[in-house]
């Protein structure tokens, strides 16, 4: 039988764990004050140097071709942030703006184009048991997302680019003083 002392231990120890969890807790998306200088070529790395670059989530998602979970923190910052720009986390490319971003309900960041499309290659994958269209980084190789055609938002391209941000950093646009 559980006596009242151990219950009340357990509590205690499972309230001192959730306290330390949200002690911890960091932005899933990392911001930038300023934009990052772009790579002039391509960014080869080793897997050691990726992850002492990279935060764990970001290696999951750029190096492991990861996902993160639909509808979850990086996806609400997301939906608020304002005017600027997307860059890989992994090599600073720059890859989305937020002149491109909608709305989609899917629960990742969605854009209907690249910023840059030469620093986006789209490539054939069939990992998922379908045919899809994958977003990687042409700087880094990094895996961003997939790509959807033809979905019927009322977009002009007609795509989803539906992108992990946790792959991304995001660089606020600097606000423009108004002359009086």
């Amino acid at each position: 039988m559980i006596s009242i002392r151990s219950l009340s231990t357990l509590a205690f120890s499972l309230t001192l764990a959730a306290c330390s969890a949200k002690d911890k807790k960091t932005a899933v998306m990392e911001t930038r004050t300023e934009v990052p200088a772009e790579p002039a070529g391509k960014v080869v790395k080793t897997d050691a140097e990726w992850k002492k670059h990279l935060t764990p989530e970001q290696y999951h998602i750029l190096r492991e071709s990861g996902t993160e979970r639909p509808n979850g923190e990086v996806y609400r910052e997301f939906k608020h942030q304002g005017k600027g720009s997307y860059h890989c986390a992994g090599c600073n490319a720059l890859l989305f703006s937020s002149d491109h971003k909608f709305d989609s309900g899917c629960g990742w960041p969605s854009f209907y184009d690249p910023a840059k499309a030469e620093n986006v290659v789209l490539k054939e994958d069939n990992s998922m048991g379908r045919a899809r269209t994958e977003v990687t980084c042409a700087k880094c190789g990094g895996h961003l997302g997939h790509v959807f055609k033809g979905e019927g938002y009322g977009t002009p391209t007609d795509q989803r680019y539906c992108i992990n941000g946790g792959g991304l950093a995001y660089v606020p646009a600097k606000e423009v003083p108004q002359e009086k």
